[in-house]
């Protein structure tokens, strides 16, 4: 397996880019661009997987899904990558029963253009790895993960990550423990702090 080298790093900017889309929420195929996005002021989740009609793809978007409603409070786009066509998707996604309640974006990367940005390409078989990506209002890449193909991912998770994130934008000067959600003690970094994590955060 081959993929491209990351383009686009964790706290980096990223640059603009946009995607044929099929719109299960519209039943209509449609264009997403990071720029419309950000003028949204909108984050945005990128959600890549190999391909449509396999078999641990349907079980991911179906788990994403089930949290699709807790993202989009949290004022996230939710976009779903995969390098078939539109026309793929809109099919796939009107067959399979495990995708009959999917309603975010499914884009269409057929030349991996979008995938070698975000490094999850894999040269040798065209496909796309198991990427996820946050993306915040502002631009600025803030979670990156990516799992080989035979891994499926936790949308719980996820809700978890942007609800951290959500956070942390709102109160730069903070930070968030292991497993931490909302209404949790956070971390305020500095000389008090070193050596006393566990005394600050039993307070």
């Amino acid at each position: 397996m081959e993929s491209a080298n990351l383009t686009v790093s964790v706290g980096g900017n990223v640059p603009d880019f946009s995607m044929e889309t099929y719109e299960p929420a519209k039943g209509d195929f449609g264009k997403v661009s990071l720029a419309d996005i950000k003028k949204s002021g909108k984050w945005t989740i990128l959600v890549f997987y190999p391909a449509d009609f396999t078999f641990v793809c349907p079980t991911e978007l179906a788990d994403l899904a089930d949290q699709q409603d807790k993202l989009a409070a949290l004022g996230a786009h939710v976009i779903a990558v995969s390098t078939d066509t539109k026309f793929a998707h809109m099919v796939w996604r009107n067959t399979e029963g495990l995708m009959k309640n999917v309603k975010y974006t499914l884009a269409a990367d057929p030349t991996g253009t979008v995938s070698r940005l975000f490094g999850v390409y894999d040269c040798g078989s065209g496909l796309a790895l198991r990427g996820t990506f946050i993306i915040n209002p502002e631009g600025k890449l803030v979670t990156s993960e990516v799992n080989f193909y035979n891994v499926g991912r936790n949308a719980s998770e996820l809700v978890r990550k942007m609800e951290a994130n959500v956070h942390l934008l709102a109160n730069p000067n903070e930070a968030c423990p292991a497993n931490w959600k909302p209404g949790a003690k956070t971390l305020t970094p500095g000389k008090d702090l070193v050596g006393n994590v566990a005394g600050a955060l039993a307070k």
